[in-house]
């Protein structure tokens, strides 16, 4: 008798002392005891192995039940195809939660872990990552979710007549079974009503609601309303074709799609009606995963020819469990003017739509109807959500309500559908109002997911504490090295082939290339300065324009890479650069100001001053002053410190609000004192970094033009002491209300405050004795919480919030900051993280 092979978990002395033996140990060891009786048992020793553990937030004040969070597998330290990927569970308090691994690309190689739990208002919960072979194939959950495409085998073609008006699917499959398949490429023959797909294409479904997509020239998705939470898609049509469209114990179909897209369906708008994915060369359909509590088919149609355009477009439709959600994610070879998606128009039904002029174009909204428009009786109710910066205009035909999307460089958009029958049981949506607050809260928990922390084993082995110089230094190369690696010429706006970017001309080149050229300085490497020359010199023309700059635009953060210039003029004394200075410097000169002449941040943001343009502005301008016209001007500049002291700063707290409007005329604006609501953490470092940068530039024997800067960084400093986060020594996204509902410690805002605190320890400015601990202890909690270690020895920076800004939708609410997303390797928090490590390194030197 052959024998077999398990392996038994093994947890360390310490993990039995401090929870007790996990009930998956405990379902290894009977494991291995029963199969060692009968004698079929040959042990070997796999180790239990801590991947990762994580800090799980509800960012809401109310409760979230069967909340997702998806998680890159190499963000968790795991290399590609790392087998440990398909063995991992994730446990709470030593019980195991719902989570499954996920290959989101269908390449075969798992890439992303999903977790799914309930959580109380701003609840914060905690988990542990394990690979465990044994526990991960012991664990049994409840198939929740679930996604299928059957077609006929056993049968044959036959010469039909097909309701469709295309050559295409004139036949009919007669006889033969239907077997479940991972991948469908679709015979020539298929069209509607052929017989040979069950119910006509690939389905999908939740406890609460299922969907199927027609595979074939009308494209629409319609809706299998459920009176079960049991997956029922395997039962559907099987005992005749048509059955799914009258009443059973199940359910049944229950929306007469027609001519429409259906719910959520997509095609071409143009620019009178939508027109469906009908004429193509060929089509397919694969299952990438299965459940239990996530699944996701990929329909593609290739060589779509629409409206004098061809394309192959391909379309992921996901589901996790517990909600009604289903997730598309439209990809195009080519580009389309603009796609289109929507909701069949019926009589008799009430429409809705979500704001779309108050909100940040991250934000997301919806359009909805509700009504008697169920082909089993009842209300229906229907929802597509999208973010609003992918929406052309919200419109109608004569089949759908429709919004146009557009798909932006990448070729890529995404959004969601939902549908919710009042003929559901158990539980389930009854009434309008339910539904409609229930497309609300899946528009804010889009807006505004779980907070994630996570800590990695692997980040663990390489990250050593206290941090000395050399680690310090180390950190910043080893960031530079990564973000070059990754990310090449990107801001630049050529690459070195000679073909364009896409990029721009703005403040987070001159920033990012600016940390590099920094560590050029401090390591000898004049790798790091090429580099930066190179993409700010590919702006710059021989004359000194500045390409895609547009001064009449009066934007203060165009300023800020000219420090960049001015470094690269000093470097090289190339005349170009001196006459591209000399251009910023004119919009400075003739830029508008306030009463006091303190700079607008914009043209069009007029008598406003923001925090952000300190730092753009005034650095530059005072450098410049004293490089060509003797210090002339640097009073300017230094003006601008002082009257964003005097009308930002809040005495009771010493925090400065994010901006000040002069006419108090703005939305976001006290109508009493002008200045907006909150205190914005990286707004704030951008004056804090300012401050510290000016006072370099400011000639040693100008006290007079010195003192003010220097009383500033005194008095924000001691501040900033009072807000920073004891347990980690980081700062939050809004400064003054650490632990509210969705606030979180943020990059980039950290690493400033690191940056400015530290570099004014360096220059003398600063005691050494009251900032240091709580500097270095800054830094630490930034390689502690934000340093990403991959397998391959890259590191990201993580926790970084977009933007954040006012007016266009941006009414400075504390709702809004949250809403703005949170990315990896955004510069605006390398650039301060590479710079931070440098006076970091400086100070531990000393």
């Amino acid at each position: 008798m052959a024998m077999k092979t398990i392996y038994l978990s093994v947890i360390s002395k310490e993990n039995r002392q401090r929870r007790g033996l996990s009930l998956s140990a405990i379902v290894c060891l009977l494991t291995f005891l029963l199969m060692s009786v009968t004698g079929q048992a040959q042990l070997q020793i796999q180790p239990r192995e801590l991947i990762a553990r994580l800090e799980l937030s509800n960012s809401a004040d109310y409760a979230r039940k069967d909340a997702a969070v998806y998680l890159d597998l190499e963000g968790l330290g795991l290399v590609p195809d790392d087998s440990r990927g398909q063995s991992l569970v994730v446990e709470e308090k030593s019980v195991q939660t719902q989570s499954q691994v996920i290959d989101t690309d269908g390449d075969g190689v798992v890439d992303t872990l999903l977790v799914l739990s309930d959580y109380k208002p701003a609840e914060v919960k905690h988990f542990e990552v394990y690979c465990d072979a044994v526990a991960a194939r012991a664990q049994a959950m409840p198939q929740r979710v679930y996604a299928e495409i059957s077609q006929k085998v056993g049968g044959y073609w036959k010469e039909g007549k097909s309701s469709g008006d295309l050559t295409r699917g004139s036949h009919e499959y007669m006889e033969g079974y239907f077997v479940n398949v991972q991948r469908l490429d679709v015979p020539h023959e298929h069209s509607d009503h052929s017989w040979y797909i069950r119910y006509e294409g690939p389905g999908i479904e939740s406890e609460q609601v299922g969907y199927r997509q027609y595979l074939d020239w009308r494209n629409g998705i319609d809706i299998f309303g459920k009176k079960t939470t049991s997956m029922v898609l395997p039962g559907v049509g099987q005992d005749g074709f048509d059955s799914y469209h009258e009443p059973s114990a199940w359910g049944s179909d229950i929306l007469k799609v027609g001519d429409a897209l259906g719910l959520g369906s997509y095609g071409y708008f143009d620019g009178q009606k939508a027109l469906r994915v009908s004429d193509f060369d060929g089509s397919f359909c694969r299952i990438l995963s299965n459940g239990p509590v996530y699944a996701c088919y990929e329909i593609g149609y290739l060589n779509w020819q629409v409206a004098g355009n061809n394309t192959d477009i391909t379309a992921k439709v996901s589901m996790h469990a517990g909600s009604r959600l289903a997730h598309v994610e439209l990809k195009l070879s080519k580009r389309l003017p603009i796609l289109c998606t929507g909701i069949v128009k019926l009589p008799g039904v009430n429409y809705y739509q979500g704001d779309l002029e108050s909100i940040t174009g991250e934000a997301y909204s919806y359009m909805a109807t509700w009504g008697k428009q169920s082909l089993a009786g009842g209300n229906l109710g229907m929802a597509v959500i999208f973010k609003h910066r992918d929406v052309g205009k919200l419109t109608t035909d004569d089949n759908n309500y429709l919004v146009t999307l557009r798909t932006g460089g990448s070729n890529e958009v995404d959004y969601y559908f939902l549908a919710a029958w009042d003929g559901e049981e158990p539980g389930g949506i009854k009434t309008e109002a339910e539904f409609l607050d229930y497309v609300k809260k899946q528009c804010r928990d889009l807006t505004v997911p779980l907070r994630v922390r996570k800590w990695t084993s692997a980040g663990q082995m390489t990250k050593q504490y206290p941090i000395n110089a050399e680690r310090a230094l180390a950190w910043s190369k080893r960031m530079a090295n990564s973000q070059i690696a990754e990310y090449g010429e990107h801001l630049a706006l050529k690459r070195m082939d000679g073909q364009p970017s896409g990029a721009r001309w703005g403040y987070t080149t001159g920033l990012i290339n600016q940390s590099y050229d920094d560590l050029a300085d401090a390591t000898g490497n004049m790798f790091y300065r090429n580099f930066a020359e190179r993409v700010i010199g590919s702006f710059i023309g021989e004359d000194g324009g500045i390409e895609t700059y547009d001064i009449n635009s009066y934007n203060i953060d165009q300023i800020n890479s000219g420090k960049m210039v001015l470094r690269m003029w000093r470097h090289t004394g190339k005349e170009n650069y001196k006459k591209a200075a000399d251009l910023l410097r004119l919009q400075l000169k003739d830029h508008p100001r306030t009463s006091e002449g303190g700079f607008w941040h914009k043209k069009r943001y007029p008598y406003q001053l923001w925090l952000d343009g300190v730092y753009m502005g005034m650095p530059f301008l005072a450098e410049y002053e004293v490089l060509f016209n003797n210090g002339q001007h640097i009073d300017e500049a230094v003006n601008e410190f002082v009257i964003v002291s005097k009308h930002c700063r809040d005495p009771k707290t010493g925090l400065f609000y994010h901006a000040w409007d002069e006419k108090k005329e703005q939305g976001w604006a006290d109508p009493k004192t002008g200045l907006s609501k909150h205190f914005w953490g990286r707004g704030f470092g951008w004056y804090c970094m300012a401050l510290v940068d000016t006072l370099e530039i400011i000639p040693k024997d100008r006290q007079d033009l010195r003192q003010p800067i220097i009383d500033i960084l005194k008095d924000v400093s001691a501040t900033l002491l009072k807000y920073q986060d004891k347990e980690t020594g980081l700062w939050w996204q809004i400064l003054d209300k650490a632990g509210a509902p969705g606030n979180y410690r943020e990059s980039s805002a950290s690493a400033m405050f690191t940056y400015a605190l530290s570099k004014g320890i360096n220059d003398g400015y600063l005691p050494k004795d009251k900032y240091g601990a709580a500097v270095l202890k800054a830094y630490e909690g930034i390689v502690r919480d934000f340093v990403e270690v991959h397998a391959d020895g890259s590191i990201d920076l993580t926790g970084c919030v977009i933007v954040g800004g006012l007016g266009y939708g941006r009414d400075g609410s504390y709702e809004y900051y949250m809403s703005e997303p949170i990315r990896d390797n955004d510069p605006k928090a390398v650039g301060p993280f590479i710079m931070a490590g440098l006076q970091i390194a400086e100070l531990l030197k000393k």
